[in-house]
């Protein structure tokens, strides 16, 4: 039996689903324009795309429809098609996302079968150009962020770690006068990180007289259940997740991202992800000829091979490098 009555329709579905499994607003944006792209190939109809994307509206059907038996095979043919159109990532992340909604779906009774169970995820080509530019990485540093973004995107940063070993300290694991902290790393080997000027100026802000529990906290009580370890004891706010911090990087990046987009497609991209921060780091060290040794303790790997990921030059080196050699610039000299 349904665990409440379905929705009259599909799009009554998709917010139902929103609301029901808890989608934090930032999110909910991307899902919903997802979920529509997917309304219009679960009527058979391919969805569109660019300028007549805007202002369409999605088809109405029952979202008891998606039982359809005939459904996944068409679902399959244009699915393949619009791979072909857009990127790999696009196509994944849509994919995605219309699979939880299903799946959600499915739990509250209101469908039965998975139309997309022989859709394969396209392989995305791999991506060389991890490293941030050096302009890029001065403009996410003026972006208006509240102090808690601006303390953790500093201290990755700064530090080169991981984004879940930062997000894992606890106030009583720094160490502010030697500008280090100890962090439990892949293993659960006991660690440190080190930070420069940037993080140590905001870091009292951020702590603000707490002597222990999570240095990153949500800007809510904690819920019910939650963790001790992950609930401060001064503030009852709990740590903030991988997720959610990962949700506002990307969403405050989509401009930085694509500079020549205008607002009214921004919705539909994707900012940078944490982990970029860590890459540009040792990369611009290994730009700068940072000792292989050095680089290894930086990046905590365990083999110099690990390293190659970081030895390739960014765009701002290659720029230099080729301005460097330009035979006019010689001539002015």
């Amino acid at each position: 039996m349904p665990l409440s009555a379905p929705p009259s329709s599909y799009t009554a579905a998709v917010e139902r689903y929103l609301t029901g499994a808890g989608i934090v607003k930032s999110s909910a944006r991307i899902y919903r324009i997802s979920l529509t792209t997917w309304g219009w190939i679960l009527t058979g109809e391919p969805a569109p795309t660019g300028p007549a994307r805007r202002g369409a509206k999605p088809p109405v059907f029952p979202v008891a429809a998606i039982d359809d038996p005939a459904l996944p095979e068409v679902l399959a043919e244009l699915a393949a098609a619009r791979a072909d159109e857009m990127d790999a990532d696009t196509v994944n992340r849509e994919l995605s996302i219309a699979r939880k909604a299903i799946g959600w779906w499915q739990r509250q009774g209101w469908i039965d079968g998975d139309p997309t169970i022989g859709i394969e995820r396209r392989p995305a080509p791999p991506d060389r150009t991890k490293a941030l530019a050096e302009n890029q990485i001065t403009a996410l540093w003026r972006l208006d962020v509240a102090l808690r973004e601006k303390t953790q995107w500093k201290m990755l940063y700064e530090s080169a770690a991981r984004a879940d070993e930062v997000l894992c300290l606890n106030v009583e694991d720094l160490y502010p006068q030697d500008k280090r902290g100890r962090i439990t790393a892949k293993g659960g080997a006991t660690e440190w990180i080190h930070w420069q000027s940037g993080t140590a100026q905001l870091l009292p802000r951020l702590i603000a007289r707490r002597t222990r529990g999570p240095l990153f906290l949500t800007d809510r009580k904690a819920p019910a259940g939650t963790p001790t370890l992950d609930v401060c004891p001064e503030t009852g706010r709990a740590r903030l997740s991988y997720r959610r911090a990962e949700e506002i990087f990307e969403e405050n990046t989509r401009l930085l991202a694509n500079p020549l987009v205008s607002s009214d497609d921004i919705e539909d991209l994707d900012g940078w992800t944490l982990h970029r921060l860590r890459h540009s780091a040792l990369t611009h060290d290994a730009e700068d000829g940072t000792s292989t040794p050095m680089l290894l303790a930086r990046s905590r790997h365990a083999s110099v091979r690990s390293l190659e990921r970081y030895a390739r030059p960014g765009v701002d080196s290659v720029a230099r490098h080729v301005a460097e050699r330009d035979p006019a610039a010689r001539r002015r000299t």
